[in-house]
Protein backbone atom coordinates (compact mmCIF):
# COMPACT_ATOMS: atom_id res chain seq x y z
CA UNK A 1 0.00 0.00 0.00
CA UNK A 2 1.45 3.31 -0.70
CA UNK A 3 2.03 6.20 2.01
CA UNK A 4 0.88 9.74 0.93
CA UNK A 5 1.45 13.11 3.31
CA UNK A 6 -1.44 15.61 3.88
CA UNK A 7 0.83 18.97 3.94
CA UNK A 8 -1.61 20.99 6.23
CA UNK A 9 -1.54 25.12 4.74
CA UNK A 10 -3.48 27.89 6.34
CA UNK A 11 -3.44 31.27 7.03
CA UNK A 12 -2.28 32.37 9.87
CA UNK A 13 -4.93 34.63 10.98
CA UNK A 14 -7.40 31.82 10.34
CA UNK A 15 -8.22 31.50 13.93
CA UNK A 16 -8.05 35.00 15.23
CA UNK A 17 -10.66 35.83 17.28
CA UNK A 18 -12.00 32.09 17.54
CA UNK A 19 -12.66 31.45 21.63
CA UNK A 20 -10.42 28.75 23.60
CA UNK A 21 -13.99 26.72 23.41
CA UNK A 22 -14.59 26.63 19.85
CA UNK A 23 -10.90 26.26 19.45
CA UNK A 24 -11.33 22.96 21.40
CA UNK A 25 -14.06 22.01 19.48
CA UNK A 26 -11.64 22.29 16.31
CA UNK A 27 -9.16 20.05 18.36
CA UNK A 28 -11.73 17.12 19.16
CA UNK A 29 -12.67 17.07 15.35
CA UNK A 30 -9.15 16.66 14.09
CA UNK A 31 -8.45 13.95 16.80
CA UNK A 32 -11.46 12.07 16.41
CA UNK A 33 -10.68 12.01 12.42
CA UNK A 34 -6.79 11.17 13.49
CA UNK A 35 -8.51 8.00 15.66
CA UNK A 36 -10.65 7.07 12.48
CA UNK A 37 -7.95 6.64 10.55
CA UNK A 38 -6.05 4.89 13.09
CA UNK A 39 -8.76 2.51 13.37
CA UNK A 40 -8.96 1.42 9.69
CA UNK A 41 -5.05 0.93 9.65
CA UNK A 42 -4.70 4.10 7.35
CA UNK A 43 -2.58 6.35 9.92
CA UNK A 44 0.94 6.29 9.17
CA UNK A 45 1.89 9.56 11.37
CA UNK A 46 1.13 12.90 11.59
CA UNK A 47 2.23 15.91 13.64
CA UNK A 48 0.61 19.55 14.64
CA UNK A 49 3.16 21.86 13.74
CA UNK A 50 4.61 24.83 16.52
CA UNK A 51 3.08 27.86 15.47
CA UNK A 52 5.34 30.82 14.27
CA UNK A 53 8.85 29.12 14.89
CA UNK A 54 10.79 27.85 11.67
CA UNK A 55 14.38 28.58 10.29
CA UNK A 56 15.01 28.46 6.69
CA UNK A 57 18.28 27.72 5.41
CA UNK A 58 19.48 27.91 2.09
CA UNK A 59 23.88 28.63 1.04
CA UNK A 60 24.73 31.28 -0.62
CA UNK A 61 27.85 32.08 -1.36
CA UNK A 62 29.36 28.71 -0.54
CA UNK A 63 27.83 29.93 3.28
CA UNK A 64 24.69 28.92 4.85
CA UNK A 65 22.10 30.94 5.89
CA UNK A 66 19.37 30.45 8.46
CA UNK A 67 16.73 33.20 9.09
CA UNK A 68 13.59 33.06 11.20
CA UNK A 69 10.08 32.24 9.68
CA UNK A 70 7.83 31.94 8.62
CA UNK A 71 7.02 35.78 8.66
CA UNK A 72 4.11 37.39 9.96
CA UNK A 73 3.45 38.60 6.44
CA UNK A 74 3.05 35.13 5.19
CA UNK A 75 0.00 34.39 3.57
CA UNK A 76 0.19 31.12 3.90
CA UNK A 77 1.92 28.25 6.60
CA UNK A 78 2.27 24.67 7.00
CA UNK A 79 0.59 23.58 9.96
CA UNK A 80 0.88 20.09 10.43
CA UNK A 81 0.63 17.02 8.15
CA UNK A 82 -0.62 13.15 8.18
CA UNK A 83 0.67 10.48 6.59
CA UNK A 84 -1.98 7.98 5.71
CA UNK A 85 -1.88 4.50 3.45
CA UNK A 86 -3.99 4.50 0.47
CA UNK A 87 -3.75 2.11 -2.55
CA UNK A 88 -3.92 4.72 -4.84
CA UNK A 89 -4.74 8.21 -5.64
CA UNK A 90 -8.27 8.17 -5.76
CA UNK A 91 -7.92 6.50 -2.65
CA UNK A 92 -5.82 9.36 -0.68
CA UNK A 93 -7.76 11.87 -1.99
CA UNK A 94 -10.59 9.83 -0.26
CA UNK A 95 -9.50 9.77 2.88
CA UNK A 96 -8.22 13.73 2.44
CA UNK A 97 -11.68 14.85 1.77
CA UNK A 98 -12.60 14.00 5.53
CA UNK A 99 -10.19 15.86 7.09
CA UNK A 100 -11.33 18.64 9.07
CA UNK A 101 -8.46 21.17 7.68
CA UNK A 102 -10.62 21.63 4.62
CA UNK A 103 -14.12 22.56 6.68
CA UNK A 104 -12.13 25.59 8.11
CA UNK A 105 -10.90 27.26 4.97
CA UNK A 106 -7.34 25.75 4.81
CA UNK A 107 -5.23 24.07 2.16
CA UNK A 108 -4.01 20.47 1.79
CA UNK A 109 -1.44 19.60 -0.50
CA UNK A 110 -1.48 15.92 -0.93
CA UNK A 111 1.76 14.32 -2.29
CA UNK A 112 2.71 10.84 -2.77
CA UNK A 113 5.66 9.20 -0.75
CA UNK A 114 8.31 8.16 -3.05
CA UNK A 115 9.65 5.20 -0.73
CA UNK A 116 13.62 5.46 -1.01
CA UNK A 117 14.78 1.52 0.06
CA UNK A 118 19.11 2.15 0.68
Amino acid sequence: MARFILLLHESPAAFEGVSPDEIQRVIEEYTGWRHQLEAQGRLAGGEKLEDGTARNLVVEDGRLEVTDGPYAEAKEVLGGYFIVKAEDWPAAIEISKGCPHLKYGGRIELRRIDEIHG
